[in-house]
């Protein structure tokens, strides 16, 4: 790998570090970014970067066919902090989300996990 291939694979690596942890971050990507003195533009830039290369790669595995994503409630039990929902991906990945994120940031991390559906 050249140089610059191998730098290039070492930012996409960062930026997918990144950008999950300040989904886990459970704040704003505007506030994770100046936390981080990170460009806002750069996050969002390489957020598309790599939802573009990822979607392409799924696409190609998968033939174009891929189901809606479904829901199942993990727990309604009162009182438990903790509990939330549980997205079940097209694919069949889970995604368990916590009561009280941040509104923003899940928009975030569904739009990486999950293209709009024309």
């Amino acid at each position: 790998m050249s140089d610059t291939g191998k730098e290039d694979a070492e930012k996409a690596l960062f930026w997918q570090r990144t950008i999950s942890e300040a989904a886990r971050s459970g704040i704003s990507i505007r506030q994770f970014c100046r936390q981080r003195r990170l460009k806002e533009s750069q996050f969002y830039w390489w957020h598309h970067k790599l939802r573009a290369n990822r979607q392409a790669g799924r696409i190609s595995k998968v033939g174009g066919h891929r189901r809606p994503a479904s829901f199942a409630l993990v727990s309604n039990k009162t009182g438990e902090t903790d509990a939330g929902i549980e997205l079940v991906l097209g694919d069949g990945r889970k995604l368990r989300i916590r009561q009280g994120v941040d509104e923003a940031t899940l928009r975030s991390v569904l739009s990486a996990l999950e293209p709009a559906q024309c």
